[in-house]
């Protein structure tokens, strides 16, 4: 059974979870294109932080961060690798754009690699609706950096 539940991102049962996806990031980007959080800033005020289990299993994750009252952005998305393929990632993105909706914002916004490893990602990205738009909110154009966006 799948459930995707709002959970404080600092959990002994998240540091795989964060660990792979600290490490996906830094697979192929170099560091001063990497935008991704950290465990403990994702539980600053303002990031609504969900957790995608799979029989209490975290098999994902996702955040919801404020940029203002009616913009907020999608950030540490991200599904284990070998459970990819199953519609994980594409039920969490659905989580995330209904909780935004819910919190009363108008635009989601995120920033994802250029690179081929963020392939699937884009391609989830625009068949959900989203767009390409100029950096938004301190990103800075960035050959590594697409930025999107979608009008809820």
């Amino acid at each position: 059974m799948i459930t995707i539940t709002c959970e404080h991102p600092v959990q002994e049962n998240l540091a795989q979870l964060h660990a792979r996806h600290t490490a996906a990031m830094h697979a192929d980007t170099p560091p001063e294109s990497i935008h991704m959080l950290p465990a403990d800033a994702l539980a600053a005020p303002g990031i609504l932080f969900y957790v995608m289990r799979e029989d209490g299993h975290a098999v994902g994750m996702g955040a919801i961060k404020r940029i203002d009252a009616e913009h907020a952005e999608v950030k540490s998305m991200h599904v284990l690798m070998e459970l990819r393929g199953r519609g994980l990632a594409r039920m969490l993105l659905g989580h995330l754009v209904t909780e935004a909706r819910a919190e009363g914002y108008r635009r989601l916004s995120l920033e994802t690699g250029t690179q081929d490893s963020f392939g699937a990602a884009r391609a989830l990205y625009l068949s959900y609706g989203f767009v390409e738009c100029p950096p938004f909110e301190g990103y800075a154009p960035d050959p590594n950096s697409v930025y999107m966006t979608l009008t809820l």
